[in-house]
């Protein structure tokens, strides 16, 4: 194993390594063009086959990833997108870049993984780097992943190498873009960890070294249940403090003038995004094992599930104070369904559970997005797939009794909102951001 693993080392250390991509969504597409960039030829693998030719054509299947990029890509001859997973035995570096999602019973379900780790098994040789990029609970690469790969015959750490680096894409941000964001690399032998550093190294500012494949799992786990712990402990207080007539917002602005001991976190309908919503189930799933609770991460998963409905129930009191009008029937606008602002991902978005139980309660409800032009039709509630954004016009704003501000993007015209619409429920703050407050904006 020594001289292959010298001589893997050596083509990763020059940029000369082939490397497979498997997915080519939020984490997988950013991470080959990062890759092409330092040197390296790449194979970007999906089974979405419009999704491949339309990267062959260089147009990219997420607006967080430029079209010029895609071509600039392309036109290295480095860039090989592929539907055909047999290509991957040309490869010496394979990175399983695939959804984690969670099944109706909310338990990890790993079958992409799975079949991700089925389709390398078939084209599997000595030499190559496997690496895991999913989040996922600790141990699955050394538990799930190399046990379908040894089935071949081929042993970890002895025939192929085995590592675990987690993404950590945070699609639209600008300033931390995937070379600036550091790299988490753990594996069981160091030689496997020595390759997936170097190949990191050429493409990220800095590597992290931890111990262990289950450690870096971990990692990723932690980041995340972190953020939706401190999540839920805003909306919480944002609900009280509401109900005082304290601005929360405020709060947070004036307690992160403390240069220690405080960060700030911020309110919000609920959490969305593949990370926070799931990962934290995934390490509850996994306690069960050892047989400890996680009455911490599961009551911040219960707070932030509740806040589309408290959102909902801020615009039923508003709608009767202000307009003596009920929820069934009335005509409300969604503004915003993406999980966040200036994208158009809309995976676990918390907007979707409001728009869903508003139509449940009887409201004639839409939405505007200028990201999200039709909501699918897979993974998605069966009263709302397939329903389509409005086309934005200020003159028709007054057929609406209310508004619902769920994602504060950019390009939303607010003073038509403050001007046209009689109740608006800000869950972002976006109206106060833009001096708009008023006695028709209920914060929620």
């Amino acid at each position: 194993m020594t001289a292959s693993h010298n001589e893997l080392l050596k083509s990763v250390e020059a940029g000369k390594a082939k490397v497979a991509i498997i997915g080519m969504g939020y984490v997988g597409l950013p991470l080959s063009l990062a890759a092409i960039g330092a040197g390296f030829t790449v194979y970007g693998i999906d089974v979405n086959a419009p999704r491949v030719d339309g990267l062959r054509k260089g147009k990219s299947p997420i607006r967080t990833v430029k079209d010029s990029e895609v071509a600039e890509a392309n036109a290295t001859g480095r860039f090989l997108p592929e539907t055909d997973f047999s290509k991957m035995a040309d490869a010496s570096l394979i990175i399983i870049c695939v959804p984690t999602p969670l099944t109706r019973n909310r338990e990890p379900d790993l079958s992409y993984i799975e079949s991700s780790a089925e389709e390398i098994a078939k084209t599997l040789k000595p030499g190559q780097l496997i690496v895991l990029e999913s989040t996922t609970w600790p141990g699955t690469t050394q538990q799930v992943v190399k046990p379908i790969l040894e089935k071949t015959g081929l042993k970890a750490d002895k025939d192929f190498f085995l590592a675990y680096s987690p993404e950590r894409e945070d699609p639209g941000n600008a300033v931390y873009t995937t070379k600036k964001i550091p790299r988490v690399v753990g594996a069981a032998s160091k030689e496997a960890q020595s390759i997936a550093a170097a190949f990191y190294g050429r493409i990220v500012d800095k590597v992290v070294l931890v111990s262990s494949t289950e450690t870096a799992e971990a990692v990723k786990l932690t980041e995340n249940i972190f953020r939706s712990v401190n999540i839920a402990l805003v909306n919480e207080l944002k609900m009280i403090f509401t109900r005082f007539g304290i601005d929360t917002h405020e709060v947070i602005d004036a307690a992160s003038s403390k240069p220690f001991g405080f960060m700030p976190f911020y309110p919000g309908p609920g959490v969305g995004g593949h990370c926070i919503p799931v990962d934290p189930f995934y390490l509850t799933w996994k306690a069960r094992e050892v047989e400890l609770p996680t009455r911490f991460i599961e009551l911040a998963g219960e707070i932030n599930l509740y806040m589309p409905r408290y959102a909902i129930e801020v615009l039923t009191e508003a709608l009767s104070r202000e307009l003596r009008k009920g929820l069934h029937g009335a005509k409300v606008l969604l503004l915003g369904l993406a999980f966040k602002k200036n994208i158009e991902d809309v995976r676990e978005s918390p907007a979707l559970r409001v728009f869903e139980l508003l139509k449940e309660k009887g409201a004639d409800v839409t939405f505007y997005d200028p990201f999200v032009d039709e909501l699918p039709h897979h993974h998605m509630p069966a009263a709302i797939a397939g329903e389509k954004s409005i086309i934005w016009d200020k003159s028709k704003l007054k057929s609406f009794d209310a508004a619902i501000i769920l994602t504060d993007h950019d390009d939303i015209d607010y003073g038509a909102l403050a001007s046209e619409i009689p109740v608006i429920v800000d869950t972002r703050n976006a109206m106060a951001r833009k001096n708009l407050a008023s006695d028709k904006v209920f914060p929620a």
